[in-house]
């Protein structure tokens, strides 16, 4: 019976992070991939690190001054928020055509910090009762 072993020391966790870099960057020359780098590219660095550490970042909006919180996805990931940081309503609004999911929440911040009214007015309200966002690492 033949085994396989590493003749080296190291060898094996060598070959995972040649692995996880493969996967990395393959992953960033996808669709997906760069609409999630270009995102990032447009967060402050504070929404980066909240992003990166809780799945999702908050923006101020452009004309009221409303905290908003945008989770990674694509269709009822926006929520208005409270001044304790507590969802308070749901809103369900995006770009119109099949896009990236990084492209959808980059659209979304600047039209919450750019045009609120607008983005609010076509938006899908949703009751608090029985929604909830929960993190995804999908995307950190």
């Amino acid at each position: 019976m033949l085994r396989f072993t590493s003749s080296r020391p190291g060898e094996r966790s060598r070959r995972r992070a040649v692995r996880a870099l493969f996967i990395k960057h393959g992953a960033e020359r996808a669709p997906e991939g760069r609409s999630l780098r270009l995102l990032r590219d447009w967060l402050s660095p504070e929404q980066r690190a909240q992003f990166a550490k809780k799945g999702y970042f908050e923006v101020v909006g452009g004309e009221t001054g409303k905290q908003y919180r945008i989770y990674s996805g694509a269709m009822s990931n926006v929520c208005e928020i409270d001044g304790k940081g507590r969802p308070m309503i749901g809103l369900c609004f995006r770009t119109m055509g099949e896009l990236p999911i990084g492209d959808v929440m980059l659209a979304q911040k600047i039209a919450l910090e750019s045009c609120e009214g607008d983005a609010i007015a076509v938006a899908r309200r949703l009751e608090p009762n029985g929604f909830s966002f929960r993190q995804n690492s999908l995307f950190r």
